[in-house]
């Protein structure tokens, strides 16, 4: 293998959309790459058909073109190491599959399913760890053949050594050794001609020349196995890094069916691609502080662009637990990135292909702009501003500021309205409004009982931007008349 370019890959399955823990693998992988001055390849490991799911492939590339994971070499655009889907590549894995029979380090297996569930059940029984026999290594030559020739169904098993200890020198983990005895005969070509993860990733892994692995640490018990394979072949094995898993808040697994783990649900929902880099960044490495920064006081850096992450980022800062996915920090992330672009390009990323409300447009970017401010991202900021516009109907009782009499509540909304009304039209904007009606507010003692009505009576909602930037973005004639609607309630 050529060590000389640092060749690193991300080969994904498309039996379902982009995770976003595969997504931080990418990331991973890629910043390593870069950093090197290498390559970054994807792959697609399309060999379990059965779950295949349609529209997986196109969400990958997306996704990543998303993200700016840009891959170097792939099925899209091509390379040295064509094709760079494991279907398509069927007849090499037959062939490496052959070399380990021949070279007495595989064996033929023709044991049914119902065999293979009997003895799992009769291990169990015995409380064994469940793995295969062996029985099919005692067959004579002779008797393979037959069953060849018979065209009887089969598998071919990898022969794992008895009595070894194997060592796997890991970036992230270091030292992690396994024996020969926890490992079973791993099946390496399935009865359909389609080779297992095991033996398609490290044919794949060497004929395109990866140097460096990195994935999560639930493929590290499967580790060992490739690590012989290679050995095997007579071929240098990659160096490996495994990656901690992203878990829920309740520290399981995140998993492909629960909640929004797809990477093209935060697109869709207006995740800016810069805060979920940054983000994923964060779920399993720290950049930490120098100890001189340290001794000055100084707080270890929280916002990260893709060109800062190239410089910083590193495999030996990567934590081995386990990262909590926090939807909070990511919500913060988003919400800065957000409040970073001007209030053109802001309404311009919120309502790209989507329905405006019916208003003038300097009204829609200022109310995208002062909605931006209490919204995580774009698909909240668009329902808050429709609301806006199109306030929905409430109760009488939510314009009640601590227990008030509605006579009181209605000389309130009278005040307000007779305040607003009496204002230019030339004045009429959000500080000239805040200054007048806070004053107003200010003499009554309590400044709620101005402020809470009005801007009831003009969102329709307990929880909404102050009235001064409503009445602003709605204007004068559409707040009179909600004041006056108010009213009408009381």
């Amino acid at each position: 293998m050529n060590k000389s370019q640092v060749r690193t890959r991300f080969a994904p399955s498309p039996t379902g959309y982009l995770h976003i823990g595969s997504l931080r693998t990418a990331l991973y992988s890629y910043l390593f790459a870069k950093q090197h001055n290498g390559k970054f390849i994807l792959r697609l490991e399309d060999t379990d058909q059965k779950r295949f799911v349609e529209g997986a492939t196109d969400a990958i590339y997306s996704g990543l073109k998303w993200a700016g994971v840009n891959h170097d070499e792939g099925p899209d655009i091509g390379g040295p190491f064509v094709p760079y889907i494991q279907s398509q590549r069927l007849d090499l894995y037959k062939k490496y599959a052959q070399e380990l029979i021949d070279k007495d380090k595989a064996y033929y297996c023709f044991c049914d399913a119902k065999t293979l569930e009997e003895m799992r059940n009769e291990q169990v029984a015995r409380k064994q760890a469940p793995k295969y026999d062996r029985r099919c290594l005692k067959l004579s030559k002779e008797e393979i053949a037959q069953k060849l020739a018979a065209e009887e169904p089969y598998v071919i098993r990898m022969k794992i050594p008895e009595n070894r200890t194997i060592e796997i020198n890991d970036l992230v983990r270091g030292k992690v050794a396994y024996r020969s005895e926890e490992l079973d005969d791993q099946v390496l070509l399935k009865s359909d001609g389609y080779p297992t993860y095991h033996l398609a990733v490290v044919v794949d892994d060497h004929l395109m020349q990866i140097t460096h692995v990195t994935r999560t640490e639930e493929w590290l018990p499967s580790t060992p196995k490739h690590i012989l394979l290679y050995e095997y072949f007579g071929w240098e094995a990659p160096l490996f890094a495994h990656l901690p898993l992203l878990l829920n808040a309740d520290k399981t697994k995140m998993s492909k069916r629960k909640g929004d783990v797809a990477v093209g649900d935060y697109i869709k929902k207006g995740y800016l691609p810069e805060a979920m880099v940054n983000y994923l960044a964060f779920l399993g490495w720290n950049p930490g502080l120098s100890s001189e920064a340290s001794a000055k006081g100084e707080r270890e850096k929280e916002t990260y662009s893709m060109e800062e992450l190239l410089k910083d980022f590193s495999l030996e800062r990567v934590h081995k637990a386990g990262a909590v996915f926090n939807i909070e920090k990511l919500n913060w992330y988003n919400n800065y990135y957000l409040k970073q672009k001007s209030a053109q390009d802001l309404s311009a990323f919120v309502w790209q292909g989507e329905e405006k409300p019916k208003a003038p447009e300097p009204q829609i970017t200022k109310a995208t702009a002062i909605e931006c401010e209490r919204s995580n991202n774009a698909e909240e900021i668009r329902e808050k501003v429709n609301l806006l516009f199109n306030p929905p109907a409430f109760d009488k009782s939510l314009l009640n500021w601590k227990a008030m009499e509605e006579k009181d509540i209605k000389e309130s909304l009278e005040s307000s309205q007779k305040i607003i009304a009496g204002i230019p039209e030339k004045d009429f904007n959000s500080e000239n409004l805040k200054n007048i009606l806070m004053e107003e507010a200010a003499k009554r003692g309590d400044k709620g009982s101005l402020l809470w009505p009005l801007r009831v009576s003009l969102s329709g909602l307990k929880n909404s931007p102050p009235p001064f930037d409503i009445a602003e973005i709605i204007g004068k004639e559409k707040s009179l008349a909600r004041i006056a609607q108010a009213i009408k309630l009381l």
